[in-house]
């Protein structure tokens, strides 16, 4: 699965809100809402990201291995 809380992490490094993002750098408010609920987005958005804080797509994005699911009836 991918998941972004690297992303809010360099955010906050960098001292840039999610709000900034929006007005300022004209990212969607959709598109912040699938990263905060770690949903698709697209590389177009990845990269805009990654333009915008000066960083590598790994300051952003990390990948974990979904957990195998158990059966509970056992």
């Amino acid at each position: 699965m991918i998941v972004y809380d690297r992303l809010w992490e360099t955010l906050k490094k960098r001292n840039i809100s999610q709000y900034r993002l929006i007005k300022e750098y004209r990212i969607s408010s959709g598109q912040l809402d699938r990263l905060r609920k770690n949903s698709s987005v697209s590389t177009h958005t990845l990269n805009q990201l990654c333009e915008i804080l000066d960083c590598e797509l790994s300051d952003i994005v990390d990948y974990q291995k979904n957990m195998p699911k158990t059966d509970l009836t056992e």
